[in-house]
């Protein structure tokens, strides 16, 4: 395979795999040697073993860093404090993008960005959308209610209200019927605190009117 078969053939994905190189008579073990010289050379870009970019100036389609995440770890949903970020909830830019997954917590650093990617267990992967990002990209997204309680639950402290003040969260992107309604998932009385607290601060944030 030549560079520009490549170019053509992966350039309007803004991340492919491997598997989608080796339909029809190719060689694997010839596809896989090239995408190791083209990532040598500058070319590619892998995000972990079997995922790629191609690299600027070739790729057509920026990655949205969402999109990006949930291809890292499938089954992950973009949630906490960058879903947060993304729903206007919180002032911040956050540069790290996190992720909640029914498999094992980790890191990932990439030429696209860091990734991390917290635990949790499968009854609580709930409360997620599936959202248009774009030019054709789609990431699972939690809501801002959800992506909050994620927060709370994995947050050492996450229920005390100096860190929930601390968020500096914009009540007029949140529904406290929503966060009611999710609470009962994680049984827990961190959750059940943590309700009460932001229920309070919500009542003296100004602009917000209670449901």
């Amino acid at each position: 395979m030549r560079f520009r078969d490549l170019v053509e053939i992966v350039g309007d994905e803004p991340v492919f795999e491997t598997g989608l190189l080796l339909a029809g008579a190719v060689d694997p073990t010839d596809v896989r040697r090239q995408l190791s010289r083209w990532c040598r050379t500058g070319q590619v870009q892998q995000l972990r073993r079997g995922l790629y970019a191609l690299a600027p100036p070739w790729r057509r389609e920026e990655p949205h860093p969402f999109l990006v995440a949930n291809r890292l770890s499938p089954g992950s949903c973009v949630s906490g404090l960058s879903a947060l970020a993304y729903a206007g909830a919180i002032p911040e830019y956050v540069a790290e993008v996190t992720s909640v997954t029914p498999g094992r917590p980790r890191i990932r650093e990439t030429p696209l960005g860091r990734f991390s990617f917290r635990h949790l267990k499968p009854p609580l992967l709930a409360g997620y959308r599936r959202e248009d990002l774009g030019r054709g990209q789609r990431a699972f997204v939690a809501g801002p209610e959800k992506a909050l309680l994620d927060i709370v639950h994995l947050q050492p402290g996450g229920d005390d209200t100096a860190y929930l003040r601390e968020l500096r969260l914009d009540f007029t992107a949140l529904r406290l019927d929503v966060v009611d309604a999710l609470i009962p998932r994680y049984s827990t009385p961190k959750l059940a605190r943590a309700a009460d607290r932001i229920r309070r601060l919500a009542r003296d944030a100004p602009g917000y009117e209670a449901l």
